[in-house]
């Protein structure tokens, strides 16, 4: 193929290390495929992307993650220089990464999920804002970054107001029990349900990013009324916010009190990771895509263009 694609990795945000995993693997497949490949690791200086991106590539493969790759910010800059690029585009973008707006839109596209509020940080630090057990996060951060689980009779703060670098507001939700599942979009079509079953506590950046800490149940042993909710309700998010290419929808299934349960999104992830132990190429394999595949796909079929 004479297509050449730069895959555009790093970034400044707090997911800098799993991007850049994502980022030379996928490269590498896309080599092996036969692309021209162009790898780029990203800082903070837009001056030094823009002069990286010339001469102009067929395509941008956006491998960034977290603040800056996934909010908006790196799509808008590709859009003002005309650039296709992978995943979704400017407004998907910010809106899945702003936790609260995304939790609004799922809500009036009839998904449910888990009642919250934001709230300033330091009405979080001066006690308990909702009933507990209530989990405290960034209003927009990826990757369970800064989540904490406040639990009855815990009696430190769920964090250190001088270390909690992610803004002056919080968002706090109810905490749901019970079980982590998760499902991927590719374009039109949800894929598979996986259950992750970490070795201890909950699936946090640690788990999601260590391998052997986090056991994959696929296809999750879940009941098939459940099963087909959460491929609808990815499905349904995915189309909510105008996602393009792949996404990865989160859930938590509550069935500690037997069926019917409860089935609650948490949110949608419109750059999910593509390392060796990551959840989409997982599930794309269920339904017979090799990981090469998988990222030709993104390549040819996920490509956003104004």
């Amino acid at each position: 193929m004479s297509k050449e694609v730069a895959v555009l990795m790093g970034g400044a945000s707090a997911e800098r290390e799993v991007s850049l995993v994502t980022g030379k693997s996928c490269a590498a497949a896309l080599l092996e495929a036969g692309y021209r490949v162009r790898e780029i690791v990203v800082e903070r200086d837009p001056r030094k992307l823009l002069a990286a991106l010339e001469p102009r590539p067929d395509v941008v493969f956006n491998a960034l993650h977290g603040r800056f790759g996934e909010d908006g910010t790196i799509q808008a800059m590709l859009d003002l220089i005309g650039l296709p690029y992978t995943h979704s585009g400017l407004l998907a973008s910010a809106l899945a990464m702003n936790k609260p707006m995304a939790k609004r839109l799922f809500a009036l596209a009839g998904i449910p999920v888990a009642d919250g509020k934001v709230v300033p940080r330091d009405e979080v630090l001066a006690g308990d804002v909702m009933p507990r057990p209530y989990v405290v996060k960034p209003v927009a951060e990826g990757s369970s970054v800064g989540v904490h689980i406040v639990r009855q009779g815990d009696n430190r703060l769920p964090f250190d107001r001088a270390l909690w670098p992610y803004g002056e507001e919080v968002l706090v939700e109810r905490y749901i029990p019970g079980r982590e599942l998760t499902v991927t979009v590719m374009g039109e079509k949800a894929l598979a349900v996986t259950e992750l079953k970490p070795d201890e506590g909950f699936y946090d950046y640690t788990h999601k990013y260590t391998g052997g800490r986090t056991t994959h149940l696929i296809p999750a042993p879940v009941p098939e009324r459940v099963r087909e909710a959460c491929l609808a309700y990815a499905l349904s998010a995915h189309r909510a916010l105008g996602c393009r290419g792949v996404s990865r929808a989160d859930f938590r299934y509550d069935d500690t009190g037997g069926e019917p349960g409860e089935l609650v999104l948490l949110e949608i992830n419109t750059q999910p990771g593509m390392t060796p132990i990551s959840l989409v190429p997982e599930q794309a394999g269920l339904v017979g895509m090799s990981y090469g595949d998988l990222v030709e796909w993104i390549v040819e079929a996920g490509s956003c263009r104004q």
